[in-house]
């Protein structure tokens, strides 16, 4: 019997977010999204003198802490969400930092992980929370909310043209047995609204998507996050953020202008427009091939 393959994540646009930080001139240095730790990694082995990581899956910080190993002196890892970054800084009494990154994206290691429920390669229970410890799973969502909800989320988060009849079929199927398998669900979406001649991306990806991003609530406080972020870094410091989806980008990308255009806190815009991974990374990594990297600098 071969032996399990040990779960791994590639940082997306390693390169790029350290030419975006400049960690060589040393300083502390906030990884919201620490995952497994590559970027932290990336961080620290370019020059940073300290990283906080933070990761609201307490089931990847082992994980981190295990790559980042021969930094251990130098890192602290905390569970909790990114958009709590401005209270886990007041509870250790840091005040500014030399540089932020946010990779907003689902790692490989959830992606990869038996039973989380974010991807229907595999039959199993329909969770996708990124924090188990809290929150509804999909499956209760799907048990619990309207016909009407369920198609406006799978519409508005995955911009799914076949939502109303997909969410037709959820309920019609939950009349007589729950949804509350991943293999389950991606059969139900598949057959609602089978895939069209040409099309590339399996007919159940814009769905689970939506599911994903509803579980966890991942687009409200995203706003608020990035004026936390700017007015926490020094003069010079920037924050890096990496979305994988257009809602996620958009919010991003005007949440950073309007910070510029209000001069509440004196940023400005780095990137007029993002930065994307090239073609070698994206041969390396195909899940590289959607992000976008934006970012801001704090002005004296």
């Amino acid at each position: 019997m071969p032996a399990h393959r040990p779960l791994s994540h590639t940082p997306v646009m390693e390169a790029e977010v350290v030419a975006m930080l400049d960690p060589a001139r040393g300083g502390r240095f906030v990884d919201c999204t620490v995952g497994t730790g590559g970027h932290a990694r990336a961080l620290l082995t370019a020059g940073a003198d300290r990283v906080l990581g933070i990761d609201r899956d307490a089931e990847a910080l082992p994980l981190a802490g295990a790559a980042l190993a021969p930094w251990t002196d130098r890192v602290e890892l905390v569970h909790a969400d990114y958009r709590q970054v401005d209270v886990v800084l007041d509870e250790r009494q840091i005040t500014t930092v030399d540089g932020m990154l946010a990779d907003l994206g689902v790692s490989s290691v959830q992606l990869e992980a038996p039973a989380r429920g974010f991807s229907f390669n595999r039959d199993e229970p329909l969770d996708m929370r990124m924090d188990r410890s809290a929150g509804a799973t999909a499956a209760e969502l799907l048990r619990e909310a309207s016909e009407r909800t369920i198609a406006d989320r799978i519409f508005e988060y995955g911009e799914e043209r076949h939502a109303r009849r997909i969410a037709r079929a959820i309920v019609e199927t939950r009349s007589h047995e729950p949804v509350v398998s991943t293999g389950q669900l991606a059969g139900l979406v598949r057959r609602a609204a089978p895939r069209r001649r040409g099309q590339r991306i399996d007919a159940a990806t814009r769905t689970f998507q939506a599911l994903r991003i509803w579980v966890n609530d991942e687009l409200e406080g995203l706003g608020r996050f990035l004026h936390a972020a700017c007015t926490r870094l020094r003069a010079g410091a920037r924050l890096a953020v990496i979305t994988f989806h257009s809602l996620e980008d958009r919010i991003v990308k005007w949440g950073l202008r309007e910070l510029e255009r209000a001069g509440e806190v004196a940023v400005r815009v780095v990137t007029k427009r993002p930065l994307r991974p090239g073609t070698e990374e994206i041969g390396r990594n195909p899940r590289a091939r959607s992000a976008k990297l934006r970012a801001a600098e704090r002005l004296p």
